[in-house]
């Protein structure tokens, strides 16, 4: 009998994981290097407050929550193969049951992380996994076998192997080992790469100090948040820096995309002007407080109109404010600070399979890649199902 085929994976994310068992699952032999002490540190910190492991929303609108400059045919396409209902098999295979809550999002039993990733591990050294924690990439020479450079306790070593798996990460979250560092080894060997940028994070706008005194923490509830064609419906909260939440992290692509980044904010979407100037009656001054009686405006709404937009002289203007409330921002917040990254090689430099053109021997799996999705299980998927994808091209490859 032949050998096995001498894999690397790199990187002990679950797209790392994911790929380390496909591959051993098909008779692999199989080594992950990881640089911290030990693996699925970025995956337990998103299980924190309970692992979203993916989204129930079905296909093909699952599809919609992904984003990113052409994404081919074949990124949807090992999407639709290793989908969420896979995903949620594959969790109960290994004894973890999920449930969806009435968000759509996809939990365990209990929501918490570390024992899937326990029984993952578990799974993954029977197959013959072996594990080398502490072992940080410096370097890849490519050709018919790929010899990498690794940095352990501050020791160089070489090693070889047939193919390796980059599942690197992005860039947020750096300590827990996802902090961009492979861009310029990539780009060394000539593959392009979109820069690494903050993704589901919040904004940056300069405040005025008075606005902060009657509003930093409280939240702009039920606030329908547009910018350019795109819009999203939710909550937000004034920070000290600017604003978080949901709908302005959904929109972070479209704000990027800007030359003078700004939102605009519908702070009463369920009227119209018309509705909200009836409101008023007989009002002639003191509008905006007013507003706070007859419309109901919450302090946060009634901080950012006098400060960023105030006075108002007549019931019209404020009215018009309210359903346009223009809000610039200035950048997003710092990538260590982001629950995701945007950005990555760049779809060209890859063949169907997930391997590099310019060496077909090393394959790129997870956020690594320029794809960006929504929190709310969307990016485990992703990780996963690339993953899979991976995992099974590299076998077949070899």
């Amino acid at each position: 009998m032949s050998k096995p085929r001498s894999i690397a994976v790199i990187g002990g994310g679950p797209a790392g994981l994911r790929a380390a068992e496909v591959a051993a699952e098909a008779g692999a032999d199989v080594t992950l290097y990881e640089a911290k002490r030990s693996v699925g540190r970025k995956f337990l910190v998103a299980g924190k407050n309970g692992l979203n492991l993916t989204n129930a929303t079905s296909f093909p609108e699952f599809l919609d929550y992904y984003d990113g400059p052409c994404l081919p045919p074949f990124f949807h396409n090992v999407l639709k193969a290793f989908d969420n209902t896979a995903l949620r098999k594959w969790s109960s295979e290994l004894g973890i049951e999920t449930y969806a809550a009435s968000s759509s999002k996809v939990f365990p039993i209990g929501m918490k992380a570390a024992p899937l990733l326990r029984r993952w591990i578990e799974k993954l050294r029977r197959l013959g996994v072996d594990f080398h924690v502490r072992h940080r990439l410096t370097g890849i020479d490519t050709g018919n076998q790929v010899t990498l450079q690794l940095e352990h306790d501050g020791e160089t070593l070489t090693r070889k192997h047939d193919a390796i798996v980059l599942a690197l990460g992005g860039a947020s979250w750096p300590s827990t080992g996802s902090d961009g560092k492979w861009v310029k080894m990539l780009q060394h060997l000539g593959v392009s790469i979109s820069p690494l940028a903050s993704a589901n994070c919040g904004w940056e706008s300069n405040w005025p100090n008075e606005l902060l005194a009657e509003a930093e923490g409280l939240p702009l509830k039920n606030t329908l948040v547009r910018c350019g064609n795109f819009e999203r419906k939710g909550e937000l909260v004034i920070t000290r820096y600017g604003l978080e939440g949901g709908p302005i992290y959904r929109l972070g692509p479209a704000i990027r995309q800007q030359t003078e980044p700004h939102i605009i904010l519908d702070l009463k979407p369920t009227f119209s002007v018309e509705q909200l100037v009836n409101k008023m009656e007989s009002a002639k001054r003191n509008f905006l407080k007013e507003a706070k009686q007859r419309w109901k405006l919450s302090p946060a709404a009634l901080a950012i109109l006098k400060h960023l937009h105030g006075p108002f002289n007549d019931a019209e203007s404020l009215a018009q404010c309210v359903k346009k409330c223009r809000i610039p921002l200035n950048q997003p917040r710092p990538i260590e600070e982001a629950i995701s990254s945007a950005g990555g090689v760049q779809w060209p430099e890859l063949n169907s399979n997930f391997s590099l053109r310019v060496d077909p021997h090393v394959f790129l799996a997870g956020e690594m890649l320029d794809w960006e999705a929504p929190t709310g299980g969307f990016l485990l998927q992703a990780a996963f199902a690339t993953g899979t994808a991976v995992g099974n091209a590299v076998s077949k490859t070899l």
